[in-house]
């Protein structure tokens, strides 16, 4: 253990990336098995791992139905001895309940696999259906934080400012921004312990967002982040973590985004570039071109 008198370190890299994911790796927890939390595991996929993983369900389930039929002797009418291919379509056909009429069950023990296999894609389709619904239905964010933030003087006081834009054309309402300081400090026992400071912001909500928001806190007497040279802003192991929600119009739901900035993503005495003019006609423009850029001040 460390000194008491050096700074508290060891917790090492951000706890959240920037694309808004953790950046944590659980240990000593029993991993659950995939059965016992599958729906939760399959609506956290990627659409591409999601569309594959139902590919290879599906294609597993006929080739095994298929195998049976195979097992069960002649149980096809109108398939050849013995053919896979037509075990294997004829089961994509009897789950699907398609039925085209040329490859029909023969015999009792035909027919009950039929049925078994009926009753299994009923179901699986039931599942999967309610699986994408929910999945495609579930409201997304296309909200962007600025890859920076700055610290610059605004009325003679330094302030900690970034920015964020809702880069879709429905308007988010009710947005609000909650911002934390998450510092490695050290208790007077010499324990380390991972503190959380809220940010006191100059506007922490907004009516409407249809445009870009300029969130700021300042560094005063009253913030944590008072009398912090720049060098310890790398240095000591901090980070800031951003939190936005709101409630998208068109679909009435609530959408969250998150967004991380450690020591090096900060740039002091710089200013944001403008991004907001007024056009003909006297509407607002919005340039996401220089969005991320920033100017010495």
């Amino acid at each position: 253990m460390k000194p008491p008198e050096e700074t508290p370190r060891g917790y090492g890299p951000r706890t959240l990336r920037q694309d808004g994911t953790y950046n944590i790796e659980r240990r000593g927890i029993p991993r659950r098995r995939l059965s016992n939390d599958a729906y939760h595991h399959l609506l956290n996929l990627e659409w591409r791992w999601l569309i594959a993983y139902i590919a290879a369900i599906y294609t597993s389930v006929n080739v095994l139905f298929a195998g049976l039929y195979l097992a069960l002797g002649d149980a096809i009418e109108n398939a050849r001895p013995g053919s896979f291919q037509d075990a294997f379509f004829f089961s994509v056909q009897t789950m699907a309940t398609i039925g085209y009429g040329k490859l029909v069950p023969r015999g009792f023990a035909g027919n009950l696999m039929v049925t078994i296999e009926s009753v299994l894609g009923m179901v699986t389709v039931a599942v999967l259906t309610g699986l994408l619904f929910a999945k495609f239905s579930r409201p997304t964010s296309r909200v962007v934080f600025s890859r920076s933030a700055v610290v610059s003087t605004v009325n003679g006081v330094p302030t900690f400012i970034f920015r964020v834009a809702n880069q879709r054309d429905s308007i988010l309402v009710e947005a609000r921004m909650r911002v934390v300081l998450i510092k490695a400090e050290r208790t007077a026992e010499g324990a380390t312990m991972r503190r959380f400071h809220d940010l006191t912001l100059a506007r922490a909500e907004t009516p409407l967002f249809p445009l870009s928001w300029t969130v700021s806190h300042a560094i005063d007497e009253k913030s944590p982040l008072f009398g912090l040279p720049p060098e310890a802003w790398k240095e000591e192991d901090m980070e800031i973590v951003c939190a936005l929600a709101g409630t998208e119009e068109s679909l009435a739901q609530t959408i969250h985004a998150r967004f991380s900035y450690a020591g090096e993503d900060i740039r002091f005495g710089h200013r944001f570039v403008d991004i907001i003019s007024v056009g003909a006609g006297g509407r607002r423009i919005i340039d996401y071109t220089n969005f991320h850029d920033v100017v010495p001040e």
